[in-house]
């Protein structure tokens, strides 16, 4: 009825008492008074009749509830001041704060200020030292790069990740309705079953998986002894069929990797060509946002692999197989390119925590 004025209002009651109640018309004389354009339909006659007889007023009944001046110019501009000084307070205590319904907090934070929720990213400490070694390695990257444009296409990439059995239990995302509690309790070992998984990953595709296990196909703790094993038992022998003259390998400083027997093995195998500690290039400490295994593989994979909920060791291992067998070179290619973007964001934070990187499949 806002759009009415009092003059319409009055004239809309004295035609509908003069018509015998008529509702239609009360219509037709409105719009012989006031035009067609003025699009007057008899269930508003019929609701300010209504309102006259409850309220002997032709005037909106103004609510006794909570005005709707939420998204008034002044409760914007606080949210915007209580944004900028706690922008880590959640909407719930944000709008206790302030005395703003959620709802309408809501739409002022997306649709006023155009803002969105970030959730916080957790990475590993970096130790005073490690600025300096990461900004000396991706500088080393990129001036190999511009001295060989297919440079990053020639790393073998390393790493060791745990699988474990229960591990697609996600009671985050586990609901169960109902009218009563049914007390479901999901039980998890003290100690859970695992697969320990080593894989080599390159621009052509990933070497792999090994599994570190003993004789009864059971997970084993990985030492310098079992590396040299999988690398003179496997790893060179997937290697028959790649071209690694002017290939690349590289791992991290972990202690198994590193010893002087494993290290003598890996620059026989890649003369003046290995990326570790005690390597040809230093790898440098706590870079897992640097590494391909890190930032994709692993969580790409148990992504895939939970997704069938395995539920005995060798189901693990058969779907951990499968879903590298179904990784495209293609994919591959893309993860290195990230990589690349990754190298030059480090250089840019000077050896910093990268921002948010998307990688897009």
């Amino acid at each position: 009825m806002a759009g009415y004025t009092k003059d319409q209002r009055v004239f809309i009651i004295e035609q509908y008492l003069k018509s015998n109640e008529s509702l239609a018309g009360t219509v037709r004389k409105f719009r012989a008074k006031y035009g067609r354009n003025i699009n007057l339909s008899s269930s508003t006659v019929k609701r300010l009749v209504a309102k006259f007889r409850e309220s002997g007023s032709i005037n909106d009944v103004h609510s006794t509830g909570r005005p709707k001046t939420s998204r008034s110019n002044g409760n914007i501009e606080s949210v915007r001041q209580n944004v900028r000084e706690h922008p880590g307070t959640s909407i719930r205590h944000r709008g206790q704060e302030l005395q703003i319904s959620r709802s309408s907090l809501q739409r002022i934070l997306t649709k006023d200020l155009h803002l969105h929720a970030y959730k916080v990213q957790i990475t590993q400490e970096l130790k005073p030292r490690d600025h300096g070694q990461r900004r000396e390695f991706v500088e080393w990257i990129i001036d190999r790069q511009n001295r060989d444009a297919d440079f990053l296409n020639k790393i073998i990439f390393s790493d060791e990740a745990h699988f474990h059995l229960d591990g697609f239990v996600n009671r985050q995302n586990c609901r169960i309705w109902g009218s009563e509690n049914p007390h479901v309790i999901v039980q998890k070992q003290m100690h859970p079953q695992r697969v320990t998984v080593w894989c080599g990953f390159w621009a052509e595709g990933i070497i792999g998986p090994y599994f570190f296990q003993n004789e009864a196909g059971q997970a084993v703790t990985v030492n310098g002894a079992r590396y040299r094993n999988m690398i003179t038992r496997f790893f060179l022998a997937e290697l028959e069929d790649i071209d690694v003259e002017a290939m690349w390998f590289q791992q991290d400083g972990a202690t198994c990797h590193t010893a002087g027997e494993t290290m003598q093995l890996l620059h026989e195998t890649f003369p003046s060509r290995v990326i570790s500690r005690f390597g040809d290039q230093n790898w440098p400490p706590r870079s897992c946002d640097l590494t391909p295994l890190d930032f994709f593989l692993w969580g790409y994979l148990k992504s895939k692999v939970y997704a069938n909920k395995p539920t005995t060791i060798h189901a693990l291992k058969q779907e951990i197989r499968r879903c590298i067998g179904e990784i495209q070179p293609h994919l591959c290619k893309m993860v290195i390119e990230n990589f690349d973007k990754r190298v030059r964001m480090c250089q840019q934070s000077l050896g910093g925590h990268l921002p948010d990187v998307l990688f897009h499949k």
